[in-house]
């Protein structure tokens, strides 16, 4: 199937009976002349009455759960899962996206590529199938009119893209793929001569190359496939075609980073830790840890 084709099938996700109420909602947007600052909150200001405040926030509520943020969006603070600043803040030091094409694939609800916008990349594309996280993102954008491109496409459709990028971020995806050197290789081919990725994934602390291969879940997680030492993980980005890889940093994942909200109506981090022993996931294994890495395509 070529990539027109599947583009246009998955239009249709966004009339899911669970979607399409939602995709009403948007309808009901005022155009509002507004302020964005693209600083760790990002923020949306504009003269608004006190009924249009009520209406944002209703509509919002009703998009949950929100993984990434924050935004405070017509005085609306949504405290998002994650406070995707920290994760933001530790990469930006070491990549330059000016005039660049970038991805960023497993992008959500678009909270890195905005603030990617302050870089002035020549463009942005987004890649995630959740069609929630798409009405999310067109909620915001609304607002911010950034002119992201975001698609409802995986990481598996990089190579039938037919654009190529300079850099692509690939943040938290890894672990979910059963084939982690073939993900990678689909990385490989969405970059131009030259290009970079700039990745995270779990690790295990070890000096072998292996990977920890959890059961029916890992902290709570039903889809982890793979947790690799670095060694290993090294490894796999070499077999796919990459060098220069670099670890630019490593650290556990924390309650600053990650913690349960009213806007995801769920459990989190607290909930997938042993209570008793915080190294360790309820299911016994490793607590989750993060290795981030920038690496060049052959």
């Amino acid at each position: 199937m070529d990539i027109e084709t599947i583009k246009q099938e998955r239009q249709k996700w966004l009339q899911w009976k669970n979607i399409a109420p939602l995709r009403e909602m948007l309808k009901k947007l005022p155009q509002v002349e507004v302020d964005v600052k693209l600083g760790d909150v990002i923020t949306i200001e504009g003269d608004v009455d006190e009924k249009t405040k009520e209406l944002i926030k209703e509509i919002a509520l009703a998009m949950r759960p929100w993984r990434k943020g924050p935004f405070k969006i017509l005085g609306t603070f949504i405290d998002s899962e994650w406070r995707s600043f920290i994760k933001y803040n530790l990469l930006e030091p070491y990549f330059n996206l000016q005039g660049k094409d970038v991805a960023d694939i497993g992008c959500n609800n678009g909270y890195y590529m905005l603030r990617m916008l302050a870089h002035k990349p020549r463009s942005i594309t987004g890649f995630d199938p959740s069609p929630l996280f798409k009405t999310q993102f067109d909620f915001l954008e609304h607002f911010i009119q950034s002119g992201i491109t975001y698609e409802l496409l995986g990481v598996e459709h990089l190579p039938l893209y037919g654009k190529k990028f300079d850099v692509i971020f690939c943040l938290g995806v890894l672990y979910h793929r059963s084939d982690p050197v073939a993900m990678l290789k689909w990385l490989k081919q969405g970059l131009k001569a030259g290009g970079e990725v700039f990745l995270d994934t779990f690790y295990i602390e070890g000096e072998e190359p292996v990977a920890l291969c959890p059961g029916k879940s890992y902290a709570k997680i039903p889809n982890i496939h793979f947790v690799p030492t670095i060694a290993a993980l090294q490894n796999w980005c070499e077999k796919a075609g990459f060098e220069n890889f670099e670890v630019l940093a490593t650290k556990p994942t924390t309650f600053e980073e990650q913690r349960r909200t009213e806007w995801i109506l769920g459990e989190s981090l607290e909930d997938f830790l042993d209570a008793k022993d915080l190294t360790k996931t309820v299911e016994g294994y490793p607590a989750p840890r993060r290795v981030y890495i920038r690496m060049r395509k052959k």
